[in-house]
C-alpha cells in the first residue's frame, strides 16, 4: 500500500465516524462540531486531489460561514437536545420509501458513469490545463452539478430542521407557561 492510500483510508474512516457522530448525536452543538470536522476532512480530500482552491472554498464557505450560522441559530434558539419523537403514522413509511429511492438513484448514477479509472486524471497534469476559474466553474456546473445540488438540498433540509425544532420548543414553552 502506498502512503496516499493509507492517508485516504484514515481520512475516510474519520469522515465516516464524524458523519455518524453528527447523525446520532443527541446534542445539537456536538452535531454541528462533528459536521465541521467532516467539512475539514472533505477539504483535505480536495487537497489530496490537487484542488487547493476548492479546499479553501470548502473551509471558508462551509466550515466557516455556514457553520457559524448554524451554531448561531442553535445558540439563539437554545435547542440543546432533540425532543421526544412524536411521529405521524405516515412519516416512517414515507421516509423508508424516500431512502430506497435515494439508494436506487445513487446506485444507478454510480453504475451509469464511466469506469473510475477512465475519469481520473493525474492532478499534476490537470493543473496546467484547468488553472483558470472559468474552466473550473464550467466543470463544476456541468460534470459535478448533481453533487453540488445535493449539497444545497442537504443544507436546505438542515435549515428547515432547525426551524421545525425551534417551533416545537416554542409551542412546548407556551403550553408550559399556561399551565
Amino acid at each position: 500500500m502506498t502512503s496516499d492510500l493509507i492517508v485516504f483510508i484514515v481520512l475516510a474512516l474519520i469522515a465516516i465516524a464524524s458523519a455518524l457522530g453528527m447523525a446520532f448525536s443527541q446534542n445539537t452543538v456536538y452535531a454541528a462540531l462533528y459536521l465541521v470536522l467532516n467539512f475539514i476532512v472533505v477539504a483535505v480530500f480536495y487537497l489530496l486531489l490537487g484542488a487547493p482552491f476548492i479546499a479553501m472554498a470548502q473551509i471558508t464557505v462551509y466550515a466557516g460561514a455556514i457553520m457559524v450560522l448554524f451554531v448561531f441559530v442553535i445558540m439563539l434558539l437554545g435547542v440543546q437536545g432533540l425532543p421526544p419523537s412524536q411521529t405521524l403514522p405516515w412519516q416512517k413509511p414515507l421516509a423508508v420509501l424516500l431512502a430506497v429511492v435515494l439508494a436506487v438513484q445513487s446506485i444507478y448514477l454510480l453504475l451509469a458513469r464511466a469506469p473510475l479509472a477512465q475519469t481520473l486524471v493525474d492532478p499534476d497534469a490537470s493543473i496546467n490545463t484547468t488553472n483558470n476559474l472559468q474552466q473550473m466553474a464550467l466543470t463544476l456546473f456541468s460534470d459535478y452539478l448533481l453533487p453540488f445540488e445535493i449539497t444545497s438540498i442537504l443544507l436546505l433540509v438542515a435549515m428547515v430542521g432547525a426551524i421545525v425544532l425551534s417551533k416545537h420548543d416554542k409551542k412546548a414553552g407556551t403550553s408550559h407557561d399556561a399551565a
